[in-house]
């Protein structure tokens, strides 16, 4: 039992005793206070090394489990949907199904699942062979599984045999095509697909687990399949945005790493997407806007040398030395970016709240005024406004760089941001002299943002292969995005009309050139 403490007389004590008795009092509790704080600091410390410890105990070997799974169904995914993609180039007779499972019968699609009968007709009502009356005997019946927004259909396609009364000829309508041959995949479930992998960045095993929960029980080897085999049905038209980008005579370039699964070494090894955005919107060229991506094994300036050896203009895109032998010769000019030169003096501002920075910030800003107030305009006002408004502005600026730069320490941060301007200064005021060139490459940096929100979700690429074929499948979707369409409902109409399609009309099917009813969808900035 705790000793009992007995509270002393106070009212016979004198005031010496009783200022004793506050100081032994007050003494007490500090010692207490420091204990308890004592105590606090040594619970938070146990209970972060306890974590520490839990996490050298089970996390890193679950992690590093998790991680090797991870690139195991990668690797897996990326061979089924390799072998999807070449499927498509063999002879029909040769070619398995994409789906594994048996379909004994057209119940083989979910039961539950709402129908929608097409019912498909001869073009006649008599014999083709000899002109007799066509009698009704019989149907054959193909089911398709189709998505529509946020929901699964099943269209059965109903095909009446007739024969001929008079010479017994049997006639039906042919048979729809469909966009995999031997595959149930419906072209609006294709894009579906297509677009939650590489649009909204869902990986196949959880698009999976997603279905299964409306009851549609579509493995990740299916889904793969009908992914690669729809990216190289794709690849004509993808060929056809490559052609209208690189005849552009102004261009934005940029890149972005992309981690690449090494085959056989179960770790990543660093590719690199690039893109090149044609968009005339800001200076009202009427040209539609594309984008092309491709997808190289690392980042040497010979790709990017590849990609552009065609193309003649204006390149506007950061200061990545791998570019710089495109701009030897009079073939191509260099426009850099104001935003990337920006940038640098703002982070000096974020780290350090530098007036000298937010100066700097402050008198960019006043050249992007007046590219606010022309953009959109055609290329000869934008021009008029930059040489009386801007060109004034990036004079002094340069002269405030110069005597700023005298003020400072060779090796801070603030004087390489202002040396990284100078010594690209004729790139960077090449714009006031051109009515089509913009300020800054924004137009490159806001294609990668897709590749940048996928990095985040797939962690890698699972090869070479599957890099092109992302390359491949952003490009339609940027595409589509620049000229303002729903990118799923563009790949929609492009999946139910490309396998008929003549490939030397293929542009028929680029964005700009669908049918109006197919042409409404999102909005997207300039």
């Amino acid at each position: 039992m705790p000793e009992t403490l007995i509270l002393p007389d106070l009212d016979i004590m004198d005031a010496a005793a009783l200022k004793a008795m506050v100081r032994a009092q007050h003494a007490h509790s500090k010692i207490q206070r420091e204990q308890l704080d004592s105590r606090a600091s040594e619970i938070a410390h146990l209970k972060l090394l306890l974590d520490k410890l839990q996490r050298m105990l089970f996390g890193a070997k679950s992690e590093k489990l998790v991680r090797q799974v991870a690139q195991l169904e990668l690797q897996l995914e990326e061979l089924e949907t390799s072998r999807g993609e070449e499927e498509v180039s063999l002879p029909l007779p040769l070619r398995e199904p994409i789906e594994q499972k048996p379909r004994t019968s057209s119940r083989s699609l979910p039961e539950h699942l709402p129908r929608e009968v097409e019912t498909h007709r001869p073009e006649t009502n008599c014999c083709p062979g000899c002109g007799g009356t066509l009698r009704e005997f019989g149907e054959d019946v193909s089911e398709v599984l189709e998505y529509v927004p946020e929901s699964f259909k099943v269209l059965r396609h109903v095909r009446p045999k007739f024969s001929c009364g008079r010479c017994e000829t049997v006639v039906e309508a042919p048979a729809p095509s469909r966009p995999i041959a031997r595959s149930y995949a419906g072209p609006g479930l294709l894009a579906h697909v297509l677009v939650a992998k590489y649009c909204d960045h869902t990986p196949l095993n959880r698009q999976s687990e997603i279905y299964a929960r409306e009851g549609v029980d579509l493995d990740r080897s299916t889904l793969a399949g009908w992914v690669g085999a729809a990216a190289a049905l794709l690849d004509p038209l993808v060929e056809a945005v490559r052609h209208h980008v690189r005849a552009a005579t102004r261009l934005h370039a940029d890149g972005t790493p992309v981690p690449v699964l090494a085959p056989g070494h179960g770790r990543t090894k660093t590719g690199r997407l690039w893109t090149y955005v044609r968009d005339g919107r800001p200076c009202a060229d009427p040209v539609p806007p594309a984008v092309w991506f491709a997808f190289s094994p690392d980042r040497r300036g010979e790709h990017p040398q590849t990609h552009l050896k065609s193309f003649r203009g204006t390149l506007q895109a950061d200061a990545y030395a791998g570019f710089h032998p495109l701009y030897e010769g009079e073939r191509i000019f260099e426009a850099a970016c104001w935003a990337h030169t920006r940038r640098k003096f703002h982070d000096i501002l974020a780290a350090t709240e530098s007036a000298t920075a937010a100066e700097a910030i402050r008198r960019i800003g006043e050249l992007y005024a007046v590219e606010k107030q022309v953009r959109g305009s055609p290329p000869e006002i934008r021009l008029a406004a930059r040489q009386t408004r801007a060109r004034p502005t990036m004079e002094d600026l340069r002269r405030w760089f110069e005597l700023t730069l005298q003020n400072l320490s060779a090796k801070s941060d603030m004087a390489g941001a202002i040396r990284y301007a100078l010594t690209r200064w004729t790139a960077l005021t090449r714009y006031l002299d051109d009515g089509t060139i913009e300020i800054d490459n924004n137009a490159a940096e806001r294609a990668l943002r897709v590749v940048a929100l996928g990095r985040k979700n797939y962690l890698f690429a699972g090869s070479n292969r599957g890099g092109e074929r992302a390359a491949a499948i952003y490009s339609l979707l940027g595409t589509a995005k620049l000229n303002g369409i729903n990118p799923e409902r563009y790949l929609r109409y492009v999946l139910t009309h490309i396998a008929d399609h003549p490939i030397n009309r293929i542009a028929e099917l680029l964005p700009w050139n669908l049918p109006s009813t197919h042409t409404t969808g999102i909005t997207t900035d300039a």
